[in-house]
């Protein structure tokens, strides 16, 4: 298993088919309390890349996986994990990706395309839409989930999608108290005039049932070139292993969506 140092912080990572030349790698950044073989290999993106002959390139965020997992909140501030992205390109020579995010993922690898617009040739948000831009809820505080994560009997947790992401913790054998301190992080709110700065083609993807994320179409008008797609009859967890998922991305990096891709939708 390749790991890399990143401002310190020992990352690990899969790096497939590097010897393929169809087009940019494919970067691709997990979720919260996920890792990258249960994020993108259990879920088929692995196999699906494969198929397309692309590179697929995927790391463990920090406090995730096989990566090192820190216990101070400042530890997961969203330049860091930015950072992370970035240094991991750097480490494999990659001037160029297509970078794909999902949920938290998402999160990060809009914050890497901020810090480095001209490293990311088509960018990716998955399970995240027009409410990723509101403050976050007095309703769920970052210490609601981490008292889930910190919870010694994980029934107590009376929220439905903070329970499902408690079991989805376990399940996954991941360090609890790192997820903690990950959702503690403070970091500023995003602002619409940075994400309108970026010129790279953005495509925007939930599933109807995601009511965490909102419209997808809502975050997409916010960039230069972005465009919103909703896969039918998913939620947050179902939409990223699903057929229409691939089939959307893939039709986005081939330029099939729209032609030529559209100033506004």
């Amino acid at each position: 298993m390749p790991r890399f140092l990143s401002g310190g912080v020992e990352i690990a990572y899969d790096d497939l088919n590097p010897a393929e030349p169809a087009g940019r790698p494919m970067v691709l950044v997990h979720g919260f309390a996920s890792n990258r073989k249960e994020g993108w290999k259990r879920t088929g993106w692995y196999a699906a890349l494969e198929r397309r002959g692309m590179r697929c390139v995927a790391l463990d965020q920090r406090g995730h996986g096989e990566s090192d997992k820190l216990h101070e909140p400042e530890a997961y501030e969203r330049a860091l994990l930015a950072q992370d992205v970035i240094a991991l390109l750097d480490t494999l020579g990659l001037e160029q990706v297509d970078l794909f995010g999902y949920s938290m993922g998402a999160r990060t690898a809009l914050a890497a395309a901020l810090a480095a617009p001209e490293r990311v040739g088509h960018l990716i948000l998955g399970g995240v839409g027009e409410r990723l831009m509101e403050p976050r809820s007095s309703s769920n505080p970052p210490d609601a989930m981490a008292a889930a994560m910190l919870a010694e009997d994980p029934e107590t947790i009376t929220h439905p999608m903070l329970r499902s992401f408690r079991h989805f913790a376990d399940e996954q054998g991941e360090d609890r108290r790192a997820l903690a301190a990950f959702v503690r992080a403070e970091n500023p709110p995003l602002e619409a005039e940075a994400l309108a700065s970026l010129s790279m083609p953005t495509l925007v993807v939930a599933g109807a049932r995601d009511t965490g994320a909102g419209d997808p179409d809502g975050l997409a008008d916010l960039f230069g070139q972005g465009r919103g797609l909703t896969v039918v009859g998913c939620d947050h967890f179902s939409a990223i292993p699903h057929a229409l998922t691939k089939a959307a991305v893939f039709d986005f990096l081939d330029g099939l969506l729209d032609d030529p891709f559209p100033e506004r939708f």
